[in-house]
């Protein structure tokens, strides 16, 4: 297995890290919807290897809160300079654009807004209740930050009751200083455990490949656990430009396998785990898992998050 060391040369990608560009006619058709309606989507801004795959099929990650981040995460290919101000018609227009593409699932994320008292908290609820009005049937997923440990904050998107809450560990505690000092460990877990003390269905994953040990990531997986988070996506760090932290490992897929086995073992309800996954990719086992826990069928009643 190759590694690197901080400054030196990018490793070479290995063969499973090959990825197809979108061209088909689904692509160009989600590339319009998303163009017509000024929208921003984690698949641009975050470089995602699986953009062609996932708007050729018709499913894309709506980022909301604009398109510039005030954190500056080492790992992140976000922007991360100063923000303007929020646009309070973007609940509306996210959701007509939602409605438009006709999808049965949604991932809804957004930059980190530490300059917004709530952290963008009343725009994410708004954002909520918008696309549930405009497609009642549509299953919402969010991935949200963590809204710098304010309570009400949170409160207000767990309110909203989606159908999955998202919120992501990134790696492990001894890598936080490096990858992503303006977060904390402990305030992401709390934020994870907060969301299941409310009876959401929660979910966290897990970058790899940035020089943690296999112990320090089954360390990571027994405190999700804990917190209650029963969906886990594990994928490989990829250096989005050399002004982020380099890639120190390529995990081979093998061991991503083994990973998924740990976790499983463990008591996670879902664990995706390969090379290409990434936090909002569309996995048919997570679609199949929800469902049952929440009791709908495909073309079943409003899958809102309630649980009893």
């Amino acid at each position: 297995m190759k590694t690197a060391a901080p400054g030196s040369p990018r490793l070479p990608k290995p063969p499973w890290l090959r990825v197809r560009l979108g061209s088909g006619e689904g692509f160009h058709r989600m590339a319009g919807l998303v163009r017509a309606q000024g929208l921003h989507t984690v698949c641009e801004e975050a470089l995602c290897p699986n953009r062609g795959e996932c708007w050729e099929h018709g499913r894309a990650t709506i980022m909301i809160l604009g398109q510039t981040c005030t954190r500056s995460c080492a790992f992140c290919g976000v922007g991360d300079r100063r923000p303007p101000p929020c646009d309070p018609a973007e609940p509306a227009r996210v959701a007509e654009a939602v409605a438009a593409m006709g999808l049965d699932e949604v991932v809804l994320t957004s930059v980190t807004r530490d300059d917004l008292p709530d952290g963008g908290a009343a725009l994410w609820a708004e954002t909520i209740r918008r696309v549930r009005q405009a497609a009642p049937r549509m299953m919402v997923e969010v991935l949200v930050p963590d809204f710098g440990g304010d309570p009400a904050a949170l409160e207000a998107v767990l309110r909203e009751r989606p159908a999955v809450f998202g919120h992501n560990l990134e790696v492990v505690p001894s890598l936080y200083p490096a990858a992503r000092p303006e977060a904390d460990y402990g305030r992401s877990l709390g934020v994870l455990r907060r969301a299941h003390d409310a009876g959401l269905i929660v979910k966290t994953s897990l970058m790899l490949g940035l020089g943690e040990r296999t112990d320090e990531i089954a360390a990571v997986l027994r405190d999700a656990r804990a917190a209650g988070v029963e969906i886990l996506f594990l994928g490989q760090y990829l250096q989005p430009t050399p002004a982020h932290l380099a890639v120190r490992e390529y995990v081979t897929p093998e061991v991503f396998a083994a990973h998924r086995r740990t976790a499983l073992a463990m008591g996670f309800g879902v664990v995706v785990s390969a090379p290409l996954v990434r936090s909002s990719y569309h996995a048919a086992e997570q679609t199949d898992y929800v469902r049952r826990r929440l009791g709908v069928s495909e073309a079943g009643s409003s899958p809102h998050g309630e649980r009893g």
